[in-house]
């Protein structure tokens, strides 16, 4: 492909069927949107817990692991802005094996936040009466709880319904809110209640190196940092990709990770010491189901209270209404490159891929039943968003070597570094999830390749014109990873058997996925082979030339 530097088109209907409506604005605040959902809501609560006042560090560690992985979408996303842009580098690195599996990793992982989002707004919601029937004790939904979460997941689809532009300006609004409120937060309860010995009293790393490590995948860390990829799933939708997915990427994660960090500060400080008193794992205090607001509560601020139980139904709801977006423009990506049927790639007059909606809300209502509490949701989709990211940091090894003549609007310095690196941060961040997370994640990606695999058989069985070409020698790789990667956490410290002792597990992971990453980027699809995938895309997908 010549190096061309794409040109978008003053049109608002591309030629996929979606509408090129969203501008940086719109973009940068789908990914803030996605990222201070739930998250800050629960997430000082569950890693204080975990690490305790450690549980800083923690967040200084997902932060830069999740800046890494952005590093590596900034420079992929202007490269390629097409819709559902995650689940398709693998596609055009690797062929049709890798691009099916990560793209249902991308899939699985968007399609799972948005009944998150519920759980967190009807666990909030138990403060006021009228909601006390929701959730069993153990925060699990009650009968009339999953009426109202699958309620809510239809309100999310129907808001889809109106087309993207309507979507960017509500999510905009509603996240100019989300990002007021916490800031609020800190400021007012740091201001009045901050307590410098709280970071010692108790010890400042209780649970040690495992609890800090735990903390990032197993409390919430990288879940609530996850969302900076929303920007890329709307590529398709962008007035001006090239110049502002980059933008959009960087400056989202930059602004989550400020928040948050200062969140865990300010919670910790706030505490009073009996509430901390028996050690940070039994840390408690009246109203601790809804943590900020209960803190709020407890210091005196019940007017804040007021405010971030309100919050506390926008802020999740802003980010179920976005994944719910991603989920159906994901489902359009597979279908547009042959691994799902084409119904999901067809748009109403809306520019709305309509089918993928209603997928969506069926997914939403299934997670109900199997993952039905905030906390086993939150371990699942974490493993499984990260496995969805580290398809990037491969795919960009890639194309560094196969295509240096690709216009890239952002190029990465020193990517040959920061790729393979991040890559073995996706790794260790899915070890940390642990082994019981794993499991259940397996048995996912099981089900992904009887779904998408049988309609990959059907349609080149059928001799379909749009069967995807299945790449086995390029992806060769793939399940030596992931049987690698449950092998590796079945023998570790992190739920498994502890066979394979802290710190030793780190360096093998480490080596393997080195290994991985080189063997990887030697298999991958041929220059011409990558060409032919990507120009078949830039024909219905990217902006004209």
């Amino acid at each position: 492909m010549a190096n061309v530097d794409h040109a978008v088109p003053q049109t608002t209907r591309d030629p996929s069927g979606l509408r090129r409506d969203v501008g940086l604005i719109g973009l940068m605040w789908a990914s803030v949107g996605s990222i201070i959902g739930s998250g800050w809501l629960y997430g000082a609560q569950k890693a204080v817990m975990a690490a305790g006042p450690a549980a800083i560090i923690s967040w200084v560690i997902g932060a830069v692991a999740i800046v890494l992985l952005a590093l590596v979408h900034a420079e992929l996303g202007g490269m390629f802005p097409v819709a559902g842009g995650t689940a398709r580098y693998p596609h055009y690195a690797f062929g049709g094996l890798a691009g099916m599996s990560f793209g249902w990793f991308a899939w699985l992982q968007a399609a799972t936040v948005a009944p998150i989002e519920v759980e967190a707004m009807i666990g909030y919601a138990a403060h006021w009466h009228f909601a006390q029937g929701f959730q069993h004790t153990d925060g699990t939904l009650t009968l009339s709880g999953i009426v109202v979460a699958v309620l809510l997941m239809a309100v999310f689809v129907a808001v889809n319904f109106f087309g993207v532009r309507a979507l960017a300006h509500t999510n905009s609004a509603a996240t100019w809110w989300k990002i007021a409120v916490p800031l609020g937060a800190i400021f007012i309860i740091a201001a009045g209640h901050f307590h410098g010995g709280n970071f010692t009293s108790e010890g400042f790393a209780p649970f040690g190196a495992k609890g800090v490590l735990s903390a990032i995948s197993g409390s919430g860390i990288i879940f609530a940092l996850l969302g900076f990829e929303q920007a890329i799933q709307l590529a398709g939708e962008s007035r001006n990709p090239q110049r502002d997915l980059p933008r959009a990427t960087l400056g989202s994660v930059a602004i989550g990770a400020v928040i948050y960090i200062l969140l865990q500060v300010v919670f910790i400080a706030a505490l009073p010491h009996s509430a901390f008193a028996h050690g940070w794992a039994k840390l408690d205090f009246p109203g601790i189901s809804g943590p900020w607001a209960g803190l709020a509560t407890l210091v005196g601020l019940g007017w804040l209270a007021v405010v971030l139980y309100v919050d506390a139904v926008i802020s999740p709801g802003g980010t179920g209404l976005i994944y719910t977006t991603a989920t159906s423009r994901v489902s359009f990506g597979l279908a547009k490159n042959g691994y799902a049927p084409k119904i999901f790639a067809q748009t109403d007059k809306r520019g709305v891929p309509w089918f993928g909606l209603i997928m969506s809300f069926v997914t939403g209502v299934v997670c109900f039943l199997p993952f039905p509490s905030w906390q086993e949701l939150v371990g699942f989709i974490t493993s499984a968003s990260v496995l969805m990211y580290a398809g990037a940091p491969l795919a960009y090894g890639v194309f560094a070597d196969r295509l240096p003549h690709f216009a890239r609007p952002y190029r990465l310095p020193a990517g040959k570094v920061i790729s393979p690196l991040s890559f073995v941060v996706a790794s260790l961040i899915i070890y940390w999830s642990g082994w019981d997370t794993l499991w259940r994640l397996g048995i996912a990606i099981i089900l992904g390749y009887v779904l998408l695999g049988s309609y990959a058989w059907y349609a080149t069985s059928k001799e379909l014109p749009d069967a995807p070409r299945m790449d086995f020698k390029a992806a060769q790789w793939l399940p030596v990873y992931l049987l690698g990667m449950g092998v590796i956490s079945a023998l570790g410290s992190f739920g498994g058997s502890g066979k394979l002792p802290l710190w030793w597990d780190i360096l093998v992971i480490a080596a393997f996925s080195v290994g991985i990453y080189y063997w990887a980027k030697a298999s991958a699809s041929g220059t011409e082979e990558i060409e032919r995938s990507i120009d078949e895309v830039v024909v219905v997908d990217m902006p004209a030339h």
